[in-house]
């Protein structure tokens, strides 16, 4: 597709447009990261946009409130991983499903960042330099943003291929029994993933705060389609057990190109979704043949 634009447009391989694409989705990614290790536990979370705006309007909030942004920040993050601990309470100890439990809080959470600013955005000018640095600053010309998501996705890939801690997860996705009876505590698992992915999403908040300076209550409506989308296109199961951070990347990658492109091409945004849609029902349909292929071998 790239080399495919780079004839179709002159503007596609420049820079500018480049570094665009890279930061449209560099944040994003920060919440893949989580998901992607979600997904392969067998869980998924569908609250991800309303952790991520939480944790924005808690910072946002704090500052206002006179608490140095830093400090916002952390309890931001741990607010974030609370409400993980909360979806992750439900899926372990009540039994509910990933998918309920997640659905509910991503309403709760979004009713909590309307009644914490009373639907008014907040404005965060007054941000100190430094803060506002992992958000808009570069190093060697280089955004923060974007060496900020290379060192998450880094460290996660390997610890996931290769910290026997994280093994667990495609143990525990790929037969929660068996690895059940192996010894393995897949309830703990599950927790700690579904607290693992929430913290990201408050990790992705406070970066997304320092880039734009601001707290809206309605940020992030739909996040979580486009993150569920760019992992399965990045080839993780939504049954469990397979998936990697890098291909996730690539599929959230694969996302950003469509739209740079279809906007260098002048497509109408109304057909953008439509592409984006026919892009995810392929992606789901060939892991579905995939898996059903795997069970008749």
């Amino acid at each position: 597709m790239c080399v495919a634009m780079s004839f179709a447009s002159p503007y596609f391989l420049t820079w500018d447009n480049v570094r665009a694409m890279l930061l449209s989705f560099s944040i994003e990614g920060i919440v893949v990261v989580g998901m992607t290790i979600l997904l392969i536990v067998g869980g998924i979370d569908l609250s991800v946009g309303s952790v991520v705006c939480f944790a924005m309007v808690v910072t946002g909030k704090l500052f206002l409130m006179g608490v140095d942004p830093w400090t916002a920040s952390a309890v931001a993050i741990a607010a974030s991983a609370l409400i993980g601990a909360a979806i992750g309470g439900c899926v372990t100890r009540i039994g509910l499903s990933h998918f309920i439990a997640s659905l509910a809080f991503m309403v709760i959470v979004r009713g909590l960042c309307l009644a914490l600013t009373q639907g008014t955005p907040q404005s965060l000018f007054t941000l100190p330099a430094d803060f506002k640095f992992i958000g808009q600053g570069s190093v060697a010309g280089i955004p923060a943003v974007i060496l900020i998501f290379a060192a998450i996705v880094i460290v996660s890939d390997v610890a996931l291929r290769r910290a026997a801690l994280l093994r667990k997860v495609f143990y525990t996705g790929s037969n929660e029994k068996a690895a059940l009876y192996a010894g393995i505590r897949t309830g703990r698992v599950k927790f700690w993933v579904t607290v693992l992915c929430s913290a990201l999403a408050g990790v992705a908040g406070v970066v997304y705060t320092a880039r734009f300076g601001a707290a809206t209550p309605t940020f992030g409506v739909g996040m979580e389609l486009n993150v569920i989308a760019a992992v399965v296109i990045g080839g993780a199961s939504l049954k469990g057990g397979s998936g990697t951070v890098l291909g996730a990347v690539l599929g959230l990658a694969l996302l950003s190109v469509v739209t740079s492109s279809l906007i260098l091409l002048d497509v109408s945004p109304y057909w953008q979704d439509v592409i984006k849609g026919l892009i995810l029902l392929v992606a789901v349909t060939v892991d579905h043949l995939m898996n059903v292929r795997k069970a008749k071998a």
